[in-house]
């Protein structure tokens, strides 16, 4: 079995931006927005200070504030959320979304992601599709990427093995796929990450 792989949020963050809300409105009189008030406030004050450590202490605040602002929703908001925020909060796809991203390599059908999830093939392709704004196999083939472009710009592993990681039975079956998906052949993204990291 493949090795488990942490995702790297920078290299996903495509990926991620495109699941999460575009907009989340929190008014001051909210329930639980003084919270996040104060965390806003910490910023600010974190900001202007000169004190050694301030930037990571600056990015840690800011990291804080984006995920309470995420988990921040209503329940009677819930029917109009979409993207993976809505699918971890639907109790059938939550449970869809966490077999896939535990077992990636898995060559997962709707018929069975719909029968982990207690529902018929066409009522779950629907549900997906009206909840995270796109299919299941797309939702599947997307976070492959994004985990392949993590070890191939961290892990330098051969073709083979992150084709292997992820589900391929071929590196020549991957590299397709990579370049479709990304627009690029996995040994260029390799290299144009190395070097926009040695830019760096």
């Amino acid at each position: 079995m493949p090795a488990k792989h942490t995702l790297d949020v920078t290299l996903s963050a495509p990926l991620l931006v495109s699941l999460l809300p575009s907009v989340i409105h929190i008014k001051a009189s909210d329930s639980g927005a003084d919270h996040l008030a104060w965390i806003v406030r910490a910023i600010g004050t974190e900001t202007q200070s000169q004190r050694p450590g301030a930037d990571a202490i600056l990015m840690r605040l800011v990291e804080v504030m984006l995920i309470e602002a995420l988990r921040w929703q209503a329940p009677e908001g819930r029917e109009t959320m979409s993207g993976l925020l809505a699918g971890l909060s639907d109790t059938r796809m939550a449970v869809a979304l966490r077999l896939v991203h535990a077992d990636v390599a898995r060559r997962w059908t709707v018929e069975e992601l719909a029968g982990q999830a207690g529902m018929s093939r066409a009522a779950f392709a629907a549900r997906f599709m009206q909840v995270l704004g796109i299919p299941p196999m797309e939702y599947v083939l997307r976070w492959r990427m994004a985990l392949a472009k993590d070890m191939l710009w961290h892990d330098g592993l051969s073709l083979g093995e992150v084709a292997h990681a992820i589900g391929y039975q071929s590196a020549s079956a991957f590299s397709s796929a990579f370049s479709r998906s990304v627009g690029l052949s996995p040994s260029a993204f390799a290299r144009s990450s190395r070097a926009a990291t040695a830019a760096q």
